[in-house]
């Protein structure tokens, strides 16, 4: 993607339901948890490299030793770092006394990280400040180990003023209005409620505090705690926790918004955010691998048993597209073929563009999320031109082989043409000068494109604010000559902001945006935007159910093509030689591409959850108002 934007994090967790010997029997290792989580987050580095944090969690461990570990960082190399962290006590201990190495009893009551439960987490700081405070896990300690609790998860929640409120009605002390501190402290606030339940029903039978702390352990509802506490989350989250006596859970949002799939077998329960990680961990294959059912937390307690159970009854699936066009790794098959597929559906409307004249355009993407919709665009132009081929041959009146040659000999002209260099440091203070080092970020191939010929199509993944566009990838192809650029994005145009875990909250931001509102006071339709303001701030205070989404009619009086057009010519450099046009996905080619994630609201504002309506008219407020601030 040419505007890089960021999503919020990953998460890995394993649950070893073997003892560390039987492993060190089997693999070689009894690090062989520690080994996959590590392979895990690094499969999925792409999710988060602003802050990396890991928990462990040992089961059965003494009175007076350590149970529970954990460490975060934010450094440059951050799961290098974590790891490098963990692994220096084994090689100083290599060094030291490598039989306690295979000491597995040792190990485990002498050494960090080498429980049996272990949880890991990649963050993005889309937000505020980037501190080792703000990384995942979070622990909310006590002496009790069933009162013990560590979260992780990949999340954003619409209405946490409400989950704030809650938590100060009950009498509690917030440190901060987040929430991922709202959303730990109401865990574990239902997490208190069920323990003292337990030990009132237990003392009432006549147990020992002592007697009474194992039978909690055993019969701790897990489920039942994650219903009371997550009965008003409005959002997209997966949540991953673990208690200190050892049950564990990782629950997925009604609408299914966040993705999360799991492995089980009688050795080990692993869930991760991409399905490829978890294969290539555990070589696996695709089917081997199961979805986590919206709405379901799958569950794992202390003794073993494993299960998903439902808490939130499930809602219309959304799943994130986005996930599909470009965060998720496109080594899935499903994923792979389904960018193939938006390369595809998007390439009539290029070819109509060119006049069809594969002779004289040349094809290629902007690096690097966008090579396999560009296959698929080849592999539809290809399809095509074979079209064309056969037509010619079969209208031959004198077929002779030196025409067939001829026409047989024609091929689409894909080329790598967009080369992204190392990130420039803008050390110059003067804009015009940084601005010029900025539009070098990108390098071209010379030489392939016919000056004052060919049509130059670029494809994108997606195109969201348009700043590199404008200052540094349409002005270096300009160089190159091409009679006409045309830059086609293989997802629709972002008009609306995301509010479940991507960084996109700001209405002003969006090319497509301005591109409206350009348009609405060139037409002197000003009125609008002052109507929708009012509208919204007529229901800015109402409760999220009742509230719509107003700013849909900012698009209302304009076709998708004259939007197009519109960005086309705010993202064109003063001085550009060549005739630039966009193109767009459109809304029927994403859902026929992607049909089964089908959350669609930064393109149709159509939100899954009703504190999306609440987010995107308070974005609008802020945009009038000019405050440059996020809406939830």
């Amino acid at each position: 993607m040419s505007d890089a934007i960021k999503h919020e994090c990953g998460i890995a967790f394993i649950r070893l339901l073997k003892p560390l010997e039987y492993y060190q029997a089997k693999y070689g290792t009894p690090f062989y948890g520690i080994n996959k989580l590590y392979l895990l987050m690094e499969k999925q580095h792409n999710r988060g490299q602003d802050g990396v944090g890991v928990a462990n969690i040992k089961l059965d461990v003494e009175p007076g030793k350590r149970y529970i570990s954990r460490y975060r960082s934010i450094s440059n190399k951050p799961i290098q770092d974590t790891f490098d962290y963990i692994n220096s006590r084994f090689s100083k201990l290599e060094k030291e006394d490598p039989m306690k190495l295979n000491d597995c009893a040792w190990l485990k009551e002498n050494v960090a990280f080498t429980g049996e439960l272990l949880l890991g987490h990649l963050r993005y700081g889309t937000y505020g400040k980037n501190s080792v405070e703000a990384c995942h896990p979070f622990l909310r300690q006590n002496n009790w180990k069933t009162r013990n609790l560590v979260v992780a998860g990949n999340f954003n929640l619409t209405n946490v003023d409400e989950l704030f409120n809650f938590m100060v009605e009950i009498g509690q002390h917030p440190k901060e209005k987040a929430d991922t501190v709202t959303v730990m402290e109401k865990i574990g606030h239902f997490l208190d409620m069920e323990n003292q339940e337990l030990f009132d029903h237990y003392k009432s039978l006549g147990y020992s505090n002592k007697e009474i702390s194992e039978l909690i352990a055993k019969g701790l509802n897990v489920g039942q705690i994650l219903k009371r506490a997550s009965e008003d989350w409005d959002g997209g989250y997966v949540m991953s926790g673990l208690f200190g006596h050892g049950d564990a859970f990782v629950l997925r949002d009604p609408n299914g918004i966040r993705p999360a799939y799991y492995y089980k077998d009688d050795e080990i329960v692993v869930v991760a955010s991409e399905r490829p990680a978890i294969q290539t961990a555990f070589n696996l294959k695709a089917d081997d691998v199961q979805e986590l059912t919206p709405g379901h937390a799958l569950i794992t307690k202390k003794g073993g048993t494993v299960k998903e159970e439902e808490i939130i009854a499930p809602k219309e699936k959304r799943a994130c597209s986005f996930e599909r066009i470009y965060f998720s790794r496109g080594s899935d098959q499903d994923i792979y073929q389904e960018r193939l597929n938006l390369g595809r559906n998007i390439a009539p409307k290029v070819f109509e563009e060119v006049g069809h004249d594969f002779e004289n355009t040349v094809f290629s993407f902007i690096p690097n999320t966008a090579e396999i919709s560009y296959y698929g665009m080849m592999k539809a132009a290809d399809d095509q031109l074979n079209d064309w081929k056969t037509n010619q041959i079969q209208s031959l009146k004198d077929p002779t082989p030196e025409k067939i040659q001829s026409i047989l000999s024609r091929t689409t002209r894909g080329e790598k043409i967009a080369i992204k260099d190392a990130k420039l440091r803008t050390f110059i203070t003067q804009d015009e000068a940084r601005d010029d080092l900025v539009a070098h970020v990108y390098d071209v191939t010379y030489g392939v494109v016919k000056e004052g010929k060919d049509n130059l199509v670029m494809i994108d993944d997606s195109i969201v604010r348009g700043t590199t566009l404008r200052q540094s990838i349409i002005r270096i192809l300009d160089r190159l000559g091409p009679k006409k650029i045309i830059i086609v994005s293989s997802a629709p145009q972002i008009r609306y902001p995301d509010c479940y875990g991507i960084d996109m909250a700001k209405l002003g931001d969006f090319a497509a945006f301005r591109a409206a509102i350009e348009l609405l006071r060139e037409r002197k339709l000003d009125k609008l935007i002052t109507d929708v303001y009012n509208s919204c701030k007529e229901q800015e205070n109402a409760p999220k159910e009742q509230v719509i989404n107003h700013v849909k009619r900012i698009y209302e009086p304009f076709t998708a093509d004259e939007i197009s057009d519109k960005i086309g010519e705010l993202l064109t450099p003063q001085g550009t030689k060549a005739e630039v046009k966009l193109i767009y996905q459109s809304l029927e080619g994403l859902k026929d591409a992607c049909p089964h994630n089908s959350g669609d609201w930064y393109f149709s504002g159509d939100y899954p959850t009703q504190g999306g309506n609440k987010v995107v008219n308070k974005a609008f407020i802020n945009f009038v108002e000019g405050r440059d601030e996020r809406a939830y």
